[in-house]
C-alpha cells in the first residue's frame, strides 16, 4: 500500500475573500480560497490549486505583467512571493501591517503596497537569483491621513495614484521630480474606492463609496486664473505647454461630476479597462454596472448575487468580467457582450458535512449545513449540478454501486434519490412519523436504502423501485451515528450507535438474526472492509476496533488518541494534549485493497493506519491556516491582554467600515466571562467531518472546514533505488530503443520511472510486437504497465493502440492479476474507468453521426422528391 498522497486540489470553495484577478492573457482567473490560491482555466474548463499556503487567509494577491511572479499577502501583512507557473515559493516578507492592495508596476520592476496611511514601493526580486535579502525598499510615500485603500500605476510606470478613507486621492511619482508636489484630488464626501488613468493618461477617474464618479483633467489657463482669484495665498505656477502631456507636471482639476443615484446602495469595488474606457462597479446590493467613460454612459446593469459584490476584475481584452461575493462564497465570470456566464460557481454557504465518491471515482457529491447537495467533477474541479430540495442540513450522501443514482439523508426527515442523468429528484422517502436522519446506506444492488434516525433510534428501510417502507429495525437505545451495508452482498447491515454497541443485522434472511458487539464508549463511525469479512468501529475514546464479521470476535484495535489529537483552540482552558474534544474519529474509510484505514475527526489531522500491524502509516495535516481555530499546538501568550483575555476572542465588529457588518446581532442577556454564548459570529475550527477513499485507490477526499480537499498519489519521480545502476540513464534507454530491443527498453524505462521516457518507449513499440512484448514482460512491472496504459488511454489520442495493449496484457497476465485481485484492485479499477470513458465517448460520437447521417438522407430524399420529372 503506497502512502505518498500529496495535496492535489481543493473543491467546494471557490472564493473566500480578497481580490480576484485575470492572468495577462485573460484565459485564467486567480481566486483566493482561504490561505491558498485557486487557478481557474476558463478556456479548458479546469481548475487547480497552487501548492503553497499562507499563514492566514489571503487578503490581496498580485500577478506580475509577465505572469511569472505571484505575490500573495495574508491578513497580517505576511507575504509570499511565488513562481506562478511552477507554484514554488521563492521568498517571504512581512509588511508588518494589514495590506489593502498590492500592485506590480506595468514594467514589472516595482511592487507598490498599501501600508496603513502610507504606501511602500519595493523593487521586484529577481526570480532567477537566490538572494539573502531579496526585497529592497525603494521609497515610502506619505500624505494620506487615513488608511490607503487602492493603488493604480500609470501606463509608463513613472507615477501612481492612491485612494484613501480620508476621502481623497493622491498622485505620487516613483522617483523624485524637480518641482513636483504630490497632487491631492479632493471633493468627495466618502471614502474613495478607486482611481484610474484614462487610456491616453489625459484624464483620471475617481470613484467614491457613496456613488460619485469624478473626472479630472488638465486645467486650462482660464481655470488657473480663476483659482488664483479665489485663493491668493497659494500662487500657481502656470504649466509649460511642453510638459502638459506629462502626468506629474499636469495641473489637475475636476472636469465633470457624475453620480449613480442608487438609493441605499454603496459602491464596494470597482475596476477600469483603459483600452475601451469601461468602468465596472460592484454595489452592496449584489448589482454590478458597466459605464463607458468619459461620457458616463450606462451600457449594462445586472443583479448577479443576493449579497454584496466583494471583488471585481476585467480581462485584458475587456470581454470577461469576474466577480467574487465573499458572504456566499460565489465566483462568477460574465461575458457582457453576449450576456452569458462563462463561469458560475458557488461553494456551500455553511460547513460541508459529508461526501461520497461515485463508483468510477470521477465524481464527488457533497452535502452541507445549507441543505444543498452539490456534485463535483474530480477532473475539472467544478460543480456541475446543485440540488436544493432539502430544507435542513444534509448529513450523509452515498452513490448506488450500479447506475447513476445518488442518495442523501437530511435532518428535515427525508431521504432523497436523485437521477444523475436527468438531474432530478425521482424518489423521496419518509418515515411514518417525522424523525431526523443522520446516517445512510445503500445495499450493493441499489434496490434498498436504509437510514438511521437520531430521535427515535430506529433504522428505516425502503425499496428504491416503489418508494415503500419495507421494514423498521429497532433495538438501539441512543442516536444512530453510522450505517454500512456489507459490500460483498452478504445481506448484512452494520449500525453504530451512541449506546456503545455495533449491531450487524441480517436484513433479508428468514432468521432476521441480529449480532450485537459491545464497545467501551459511544460508537461514532463504522466501516466494512471491501471484501466484507471485517468491520471497523471508532469510539469516543479515540480507539478503532476491528471485528471479524463471521465469528463476531475482535481481531485488532488501534489507540489513536495521541495521533488524532489536534491543536489548542483560542478559548480552551487546557492544553492540546489534555483536551478530549479532538481525540476521536468521526469518519473512517478503508483503502481499495483493504490493507489500510483512513480516519479523521474534529482535528487538523487525518491519519492512515495499517490494519494488520495496527501502526500509524502516515499523518496528514489538512490545514496550516492560523485564521482557523485549532491549528496551533500552543497559544501565543503575547496575544493575552492585561485583563487576561485572548485578543483573538475580542469582538471587533465595531471597527468595520460597513454598517451591516457593525450591527450587533447578539441576543439580549448577561454574558458569561469573556465570551457570549449567544454570539452568532464564531471562529471556524480546523476539522474533518468526513473522509472517503476513491474506488480507484489513487486518491482520497476530506470534507473539511476549508472545503473539499483531494489528495492524490504523487508518482512522478518515484523509483526503486535497488533498480538503479550507474549505467541506467535516459540516454542509455534511448540507445536500447534505437536497437529495437523494445522489451529491454520498456523495462529500463519503468526502472527509471520517468513519465516522458516511458511514454516515448511505449509509443515506439510497433503494433505487431505488442503481444510478444507483453508476454515476456516481468510480472513485477505488469501493474505499472497497466496503470500507465489506463492514464495514456484517458489523455492520449491513440485509442486503438491502447486497446491493443490492454487486451494483450490481460490475455498474457490475466491469471496473475486475478489471483491478486485485492492487491491489484486500484490498477484494475483505473483500467476499467478508462475503458468506460472511451466507450461512452465513442458511443456518443456514433449516436451523433447516426443522427447526422439520417438527417442528410432525409434531406436528400426530400430534395429528390421535390425535383419535377425525377
Amino acid at each position: 500500500m503506497k502512502a505518498n498522497y500529496q495535496f492535489s486540489n481543493i473543491c467546494g470553495t471557490v472564493y473566500r475573500q480578497g481580490n480576484v484577478l485575470f492572468t495577462p492573457d485573460g484565459n485564467s482567473l486567480l481566486s483566493p480560497v482561504g490561505n491558498r490560491v485557486a487557478v481557474f482555466d476558463l478556456v479548458n474548463n479546469m481548475s487547480r490549486t497552487l501548492p503553497f499556503e499562507n499563514r492566514k487567509n489571503i487578503a490581496a494577491i498580485a500577478l506580475s505583467p509577465d505572469a511569472r511572479l505571484l505575490l500573495s499577502v495574508d491578513d497580517d501583512g505576511r507575504a509570499v512571493l511565488v513562481h506562478f507557473r511552477r507554484g514554488v515559493v521563492l521568498h517571504h516578507i512581512n509588511f508588518k501591517k494589514p495590506v489593502k492592495d498590492v500592485q506590480f508596476s506595468p514594467d514589472g520592476k516595482y511592487i507598490a503596497v498599501t501600508h496603513d496611511a502610507h504606501v511602500q514601493v519595493w523593487r521586484t526580486p529577481n526570480h532567477l537569483v537566490r538572494e539573502f535579502a531579496p526585497f529592497v525598499l525603494h521609497r515610502t510615500y506619505t500624505g494620506h491621513h487615513d488608511e490607503v485603500l487602492s493603488i493604480r500605476w500609470a501606463p509608463d510606470s513613472t507615477c501612481f495614484v492612491t485612494t484613501s478613507r480620508d476621502m481623497t486621492a493622491r498622485l505620487f511619482t516613483l522617483n523624485p521630480v524637480e518641482g513636483f508636489r504630490p497632487k491631492t484630488f479632493a471633493g468627495h464626501r466618502d471614502a474613495v474606492i478607486g482611481a484610474y488613468f484614462a487610456s491616453k493618461s489625459n484624464a483620471i477617474y475617481t470613484v467614491s463609496r457613496d456613488g460619485a464618479v469624478f473626472t479630472w483633467k488638465a486645467k486650462t489657463n482660464q481655470d488657473m486664473e480663476t483659482d488664483e482669484d479665489d485663493d491668493d495665498s497659494t500662487p500657481v505656477v502656470p504649466t509649460p505647454s511642453s510638459t502638459l502631456d506629462t502626468i506629474p507636471m499636469t495641473r489637475w482639476g475636476v472636469h465633470e461630476r457624475h453620480y449613480f443615484n442608487l438609493p441605499n446602495t454603496k459602491v464596494v469595488c470597482t475596476t477600469f479597462h483603459p483600452p475601451s474606457n469601461l468602468l465596472v462597479v460592484g454595489f452592496s446590493t449584489g448589482v454590478f454596472g458597466l459605464w463607458e467613460m468619459p461620457q458616463f454612459t450606462n451600457i449594462h446593469t445586472l443583479s448577479i448575487s443576493q449579497e454584496k459584490i466583494s471583488s471585481v476584475a476585467i480581462s485584458s481584452s475587456g470581454e470577461w468580467l469576474a466577480f467574487g461575493a465573499r458572504k456566499v462564497g460565489q465566483l462568477l465570470v460574465w461575458e457582457w457582450q453576449s450576456e452569458s456566464y462563462v463561469l458560475k460557481q458557488q461553494g456551500h454557504y455553511f460547513d460541508m458535512n459529508t461526501l461520497g465518491y461515485a463508483p468510477d471515482g470521477q465524481t464527488i457529491a457533497t452535502g452541507g449545513d445549507d441543505g444543498k447537495l452539490k456534485v463535483w467533477s474530480v477532473h475539472s474541479g467544478f460543480c456541475f449540478v446543485t440540488f436544493s430540495e432539502h430544507t435542513a442540513p444534509v448529513m450523509d450522501v452515498t452513490f448506488a454501486k450500479q447506475g447513476s443514482v445518488l442518495f442523501s439523508a437530511s435532518l428535515d426527515g427525508t431521504v432523497r434519490a436523485y437521477d444523475l442523468v436527468r438531474y432530478r429528484n425521482f424518489r423521496t422517502f419518509t418515515s411514518p412519523s417525522p424523525v431526523q436522519f443522520s446516517a445512510l446506506a445503500v445495499d450493493p444492488s441499489g434496490e434498498v436504502v436504509a437510514a438511521g434516525s437520531t430521535d427515535s433510534f430506529e433504522i428505516f428501510m425502503w425499496s428504491v423501485q416503489t418508494g415503500k417502507l419495507l421494514d423498521v429495525l429497532s433495538g438501539h437505545e441512543a442516536p444512530i451515528s453510522s450505517l454500512a451495508f456489507c459490500p460483498s452482498g452478504a445481506n448484512q447491515l452494520a449500525s453504530g450507535s451512541w449506546d456503545k454497541t455495533v449491531r450487524i443485522w441480517s436484513v433479508f434472511g428468514r432468521s432476521r438474526a441480529v449480532e450485537s458487539l459491545t464497545l467501551s464508549l459511544d460508537v461514532l463511525s463504522v466501516a466494512f472492509r471491501p471484501d466484507g469479512a471485517e468491520i471497523a468501529a471508532s469510539t469516543l475514546d479515540g480507539q478503532i476496533t476491528f471485528f471479524d464479521v463471521r465469528s463476531s470476535k475482535q481481531t485488532n484495535f488501534v489507540d489513536g488518541r495521541k495521533d488524532i489529537s489536534g491543536g489548542r483552540k483560542a478559548d480552551d482552558r487546557v492544553s492540546a494534549t489534555n483536551s478530549a474534544s479532538t481525540k476521536a474519529f468521526t469518519s473512517m474509510a478503508y483503502t481499495a485493497d483493504g490493507t489500510c484505514i483512513l480516519a479523521g475527526g474534529n482535528s487538523k489531522y487525518v491519519v492512515l493506519y495499517d490494519v494488520r500491524e495496527a501502526v500509524l502509516v502516515k499523518k496528514f495535516q489538512i490545514s496550516e491556516n492560523l485564521s482557523l481555530d485549532g491549528t496551533q499546538e500552543f497559544l501565543d501568550s503575547r496575544k493575552v491582554n492585561s485583563a487576561g483575555i485572548n485578543t483573538d476572542l475580542i469582538d471587533d465588529r465595531g471597527e468595520t467600515s460597513d454598517l451591516e457588518d457593525r450591527m450587533d446581532t447578539t441576543l439580549p442577556g448577561a454574558a458569561r466571562g469573556a465570551g457570549d454564548m449567544s454570539v452568532r459570529k464564531y471562529r471556524q475550527e480546523a476539522r474533518t467531518k468526513c473522509v472517503r477513499f476513491s474506488p480507484t485507490g489513487r486518491a482520497w477526499a476530506a470534507a473539511s472546514t476549508e472545503g473539499l480537499l483531494i489528495y492524490a498519489l504523487d508518482e512522478s519521480l518515484a523509483f526503486d533505488l535497488f533498480d538503479l545502476t550507474i549505467d541506467l540513464t535516459p540516454q542509455s534507454v534511448l540507445e536500447v530503443l534505437a536497437e529495437r530491443t523494445y522489451l529491454k527498453a520498456l523495462v529500463l524505462a519503468f526502472r527509471l520511472n520517468e513519465k516522458p521516457i516511458i511514454q516515448h518507449v511505449y509509443e515506439s513499440v510497433p503494433r505487431s510486437d505488442v503481444r510478444l512484448v507483453t508476454r515476456q514482460m516481468p510480472v513485477v512491472y505488469v501493474p505499472a504497465l497497466l496503470q500507465f496504459i489506463a492514464e495514456h488511454l484517458e489523455r492520449g489520442p491513440h485509442v486503438e493502440f491502447d486497446l491493443v495493449w490492454i487486451q494483450a496484457v490481460l490475455m498474457a497476465h490475466g491469471r496473475y492479476l486475478r489471483d491478486r485481485n485485492v492487491e491489484m484492485a486500484p490498477v484494475l479499477r483505473a483500467a476499467q474507468k478508462a475503458l468506460g470513458d472511451v466507450q461512452e465517448t465513442i458511443s456518443k460520437l456514433c449516436d451523433e453521426n447516426t443522427s447526422t447521417l439520417r438527417y442528410m438522407i432525409d434531406q436528400s430524399k426530400a430534395r429528390h422528391v421535390g425535383v419535377p420529372g425525377a
